[in-house]
């Protein structure tokens, strides 16, 4: 009965979600101060005061302005003209509001985009370690993910790679900064000679190459760090921005496009994303939350409870041993494995309650993805057990750390 696609997908089940259902049947059975479950990138810092302030003010507000109703399939007019003012003021950008598309967050955003521009046997590239849905993604529309090796040394993209794999049916990249699941920052001289190479191939090849930044992390980045706006380094860009972070509305879904005038046949492709927002089946992005961001489009989380955690679990790590790329931003450690398998290592981990998910879900083997979005309580509560974790794979055990 079900579709030949599905059944992959059957078989190869998030592991993320998998871990997630294995903290709960394991808090259920030793409670849940004794599971320690770093799968989910959920975040634990509550919405801001503001968020909930407005939903009060707009629901409050409905007699004399319907809110739940069907408007343009772009998003509010005075939604996407206040985030297009938001955007300018902060990057010094020029974009209005038919540069905006209001989205059911950024996963259905990367869906319009890409619907609006893949032809079956296109190619989309991105680097590994990526987010394993982007897959998912491109082939629903019958393109192939072509994956860029993992530099694992500082996880900034291998661009003589990227440079070898773009070809003829190149139509589309997508990036990730800061990037799930390192934590790493693509920086700006990165995305000078990205945009170089994307140049090049474009003429090389006979037609323009999308970059798609994927961008649900840019509002955390730690110690100053710099997220580059990268429509500002190569025009041929669009952004998928979501809400699900920056204000922790995860479970809203509410999120934007940006398809910049820089864009080739800019006029086509935001025609043809806005219908395939409706195509799709999102129609359009829920309109009570398109009004709230109309009134917090420049709030945000608590940044310093992520940061307090990523310091508290990185330094803590790193004593016993465990190797890491120091995170930039977003909310994950991704942690060498002591093992080759890091399914193994996995399983050592889950004998002592803590969840964590493998690199191979990133498309990274060798590494495993903690997520630091969770209490400071359950990060100090969870020491003990990553200490006997590091002494059972015999990590710095010589030097007499532990």
């Amino acid at each position: 009965m079900i579709a030949e696609k599905m059944k992959p997908l059957l078989q190869n089940n998030s592991a993320i979600r998998m871990m997630f259902e294995e903290g709960k049947r394991l808090a259920s059975i030793y409670g849940s101060e004794q599971v320690y479950d770093f799968s989910l990138g959920n975040p634990n810092v509550p919405a801001p005061d503001s968020v909930k302030q407005a939903i009060l003010d707009i629901l409050n507000e409905e007699e004399s302005t319907f809110v739940h109703g069907y408007m343009s399939n772009a998003g509010y007019e005075d939604v996407r003209e206040t985030i297009a003012r938001s955007l300018n003021q902060r990057f010094q950008t020029n974009f209005r509001l038919e540069n905006i598309i209001m989205t059911v967050g950024a996963a259905s955003g990367l869906n319009i985009i890409l619907k609006a521009i893949l032809n079956p046997g296109d190619q989309v590239v991105t680097f590994a370690p990526y987010f394993l849905e982007y897959g998912n993604y491109v082939r629903n529309y019958d393109g192939q993910l072509v994956v860029v090796s993992p530099n694992v040394e500082s996880f900034q993209p291998d661009l003589q790679e990227f440079a070898e794999k773009i070809g003829y049916k190149t139509k589309a990249v997508i990036i990730n900064s800061p990037n799930n699941p390192t934590g790493v920052v693509y920086s700006r001289e990165t995305l000078i000679q990205m945009a170089a190479v994307l140049e090049a191939k474009s003429k090389e090849i006979g037609h323009p190459i999308l970059l798609i930044s994927d961008e649900p992390y840019r509002e955390l980045a730690y110690d100053g760090v710099e997220v580059p706006y990268v429509t500002k380094y190569y025009g041929n860009t669009v952004i998928c921005y979501s809400y699900s972070k920056s204000l922790s509305l995860p479970g809203e879904r509410i999120g934007y496009l940006v398809i910049p005038d820089s864009v080739a046949d800019a006029e086509q492709v935001t025609a043809a994303a806005v219908i395939a927002n409706r195509v799709i089946g999102c129609v359009n992005a829920p309109s009570l939350f398109q009004r709230v961001i109309g009134r917090c489009v420049n709030e945000k989380v608590n940044l310093e409870a992520y940061d307090r955690n990523r310091n508290l679990l990185y330094n803590r790590l790193t004593e016993y041993g465990f190797h890491c790329v120091k995170p930039e931003g977003a909310f994950y450690l991704f942690v060498k494995s002591p093992f080759e398998d890091e399914k193994e290592f996995c399983d050592i981990c889950k004998n002592y309650h803590v969840l964590v998910v493998p690199g191979s879900s990133f498309a990274c083997a060798g590494y495993v993805r903690i997520s630091y979005c969770v209490s400071y309580e359950q990060i100090e509560r969870s020491l003990p057990a990553f200490q006997k974790i590091a002494a059972e794979c015999g990590l710095m055990a010589e030097e007499g750390r532990l």
